[in-house]
């Protein structure tokens, strides 16, 4: 588990992994901040922590070099992402591709980066809420694994909206972690399956609710 802050998807990820839900461990949680609150929920819960500090190296790919050899260390078969503030170069994400996830909170590809409950709201879209992905070179990209959806109420702020957009994140970054470690997960041009099999086809979610006759499928004519 890769961190800089609070750690709140790292204690989701912990909660799960401590009742067996997440058939698995957590073998280290590495921040690049000595103060994120984060190492203290794993150091209280006996996992083993490291803090590799950004500032001590004078390239992004030296820094990517130290966590490298750390999480080689330890065997992982799964790097996640929660709250790692550091942009990551090419070179650790093509060494970890596969098995390297994140957690956004937006329905990627819909507004990438920062500040995105706040873009959510600026651009009038009905639904925002969070994505689990794999990781690529470029930046919030990657196969979608789960996603979770939130509607924007008409008197959000950005704060309001991030709060119940992050309680989701809770809810399907383990799930996201759950599939991967019963081998579920596969892909399939960019599109990742579960146990090979795609979504229903009739499913939907329709903001402003739709009124009771439109609710059901069109009946089809007898005859041509």
């Amino acid at each position: 588990m890769l961190i800089s802050g609070s750690g709140s998807n790292l204690q989701a990820l912990m909660d799960r992994v401590e009742d067996g839900t997440i058939p698995g461990r957590i073998v280290r949680v590495i921040s690049n901040k000595a103060d994120a609150y984060g190492l203290t929920r794993a150091q209280e819960a006996g996992i083993d922590t490291l803090v590799i500090d950004h500032k001590a190296y004078d390239s992004r790919e030296a820094f990517d070099a130290a966590l490298i050899a750390a999480i080689d260390a330890d065997e992982a078969d799964l790097v996640c992402l929660a709250g790692f503030m550091r942009v990551l170069t090419g070179g650790f994400v093509r060494h970890y591709v596969g098995r390297l996830i994140n957690v956004h909170p937006s329905l990627l590809p819909a507004f990438p980066g920062l500040k995105v409950q706040q873009k959510a709201i600026d651009a009038g879209v009905r639904f925002s809420g969070c994505t689990v992905h794999f990781v690529e070179e470029e930046v919030d990209a990657g196969p979608i694994i789960a996603q979770a959806v939130v509607p924007i109420l008409p008197d959000d702020d950005a704060s309001a909206l991030a709060g119940r957009i992050l309680k989701q994140e809770h809810r399907i970054y383990p799930l996201a972690v759950k599939l991967f470690a019963e081998g579920r997960l596969s892909t399939r041009n960019r599109t990742v399956l579960v146990d090979g099999q795609p979504w229903e086809p009739e499913t939907a979610l329709v903001n402003p609710p739709l009124p009771a006759p439109l609710t059901s499928a069109p009946r089809r004519r007898a005859g041509p």
